[in-house]
């Protein structure tokens, strides 16, 4: 059982942060900008530096909270926790009470010697994995949650800790337990701590603590870094809830909703690459045309209203679609869909399928794209380049 548990375990409970929905979000600058948030209960505000929005920018999109990270993916979120960890952080922030509280997991790096839990649990986006720390008490504790879901339960791994130094935490786990929701009582880990001796014990860094208590970067002592939150942005929300498949429509819908009067200043539809994340149309629905109306695969958008999706659907094979779109208003397009074929490696079988839609741009920023188009399904697509 190795140590490096102590920066894996998260989960959504009470006394965890709620989540917060936003009213408008824009891209920050060398100052630090306070981003306004609005639930239907409360007003809060979420404030970050430009060095901490560029790092939250890497993340979008990052699936497996780093397992299915791309290598470049890797390097710029690599690069952008360097930069925090040299900038002016909270100083001890182990003496500080930033530190205590729910934390929730959004990226770690994966090294061999990960643990058995951190390489089952951690890297499945349907499980939310949050972090406990509270130092401040008469039994100072890190404790690491699984949430598999509300319906199923959690399994808490706990560690007495204590403080080394201002960056360090020592810990040793000494008990863990699942709660499932169909069991009246606890189901114990199966590890025997006590018999681990030193494999019990560990620390953990914390090498960059924002000065809003909202963002920490913690290195661990098997050599993984962890990037975790407190309160989690709209758009992190909003691609959290694709990834596990749960409610999506509701908190699509929602942000669409919060962000009406943010102005959409893309006349081009967004130029550069796009990778479909999600889509309302029902399971049901004719996969070719669907595929051929736009809401499948990678969309390249290009200058001189020039479009192509270009859809995986064996390795070597994969349909490629091409059109144009032209600018009806500040928000509403038309797409000519005028070429279809099926590409497998050099040779390309053309299909008669041509397709006019109207589509309409709800939401855009640097990174997500949310439009409502064939049938008035509404996609989620991330920015790639």
């Amino acid at each position: 059982m190795a140590t490096e548990v102590a920066g894996l375990g998260y989960s959504w409970r009470s006394s965890c942060p709620s989540t917060l929905y936003p009213r408008s979000f824009r891209s920050l600058h060398s100052k630090p900008v306070k981003v306004a948030f609005a639930s239907l209960a409360e007003n809060r505000s979420i404030s970050f530096t430009d060095s901490e929005t560029h790092l939250l920018e890497c993340l979008l999109g990052v699936q497996g909270r780093g397992r299915s990270a791309s290598k470049a993916q890797l390097q710029d979120v690599d690069q952008a926790v360097q930069v925090l960890e040299k900038s002016e952080g909270v100083r001890d922030p182990t003496s500080s009470s930033l530190i205590e509280g729910c934390w929730q997991l959004i990226f770690t790096t994966r090294p061999g010697t990960a643990s058995p839990i951190q390489r089952t649990f951690v890297g499945v986006d349907t499980f939310s994995i949050f972090q406990e720390v509270y130092l401040r008490t008469d039994d100072p504790r890190v404790c690491n949650i699984v949430k598999f879901s509300d319906s199923v339960g959690e399994l808490k791994v706990e560690a007495a800790a204590s403080v080394k130094d201002g960056k360090r935490i020592l810990f040793q786990f000494d008990r863990a337990a699942f709660s499932f929701k169909f069991l009246p009582f606890k189901v114990p880990y199966p590890v025997p701590f006590r018999l681990l001796g030193d494999e019990a014990k560990g620390w953990l860094d914390t090498t960059y603590l924002s000065h809003s208590g909202n963002i920490r970067i913690s290195r661990g002592n098997k050599g993984t870094t962890f990037v975790l939150q407190k309160k989690i942005e709209p758009r992190q929300r909003l691609l959290s809830a694709i990834l596990r498949g749960k409610g999506v429509r509701e908190v699509v819908e929602e942000f669409i909703s919060s962000n009406q009067d943010v102005q959409i200043r893309d006349p081009e539809f967004g130029l550069g690459e796009w990778q479909l994340l999600w889509s309302s149309q029902p399971e049901d629905e004719s996969w070719l045309e669907s595929a051929a109306s736009g809401l499948k695969g990678l969309q390249m958008v290009k200058e001189n209203g020039l479009l192509e999706n270009q859809i995986q659907l064996f390795p070597g094979v994969r349909l490629q679609v091409r059109g144009n779109y032209t600018t009806l208003s500040q928000k509403k397009y038309e797409v000519v869909i005028n070429e279809v074929a099926l590409v497998l490696g050099a040779f390309r079988f053309p299909l008669d399928i041509s397709k006019k839609v109207n589509v309409e741009l709800l939401y855009i920023d640097n990174k997500i794209r949310i439009t409502r188009g064939y049938k008035d399904y509404l996609t989620v697509h991330v920015r790639v380049k």
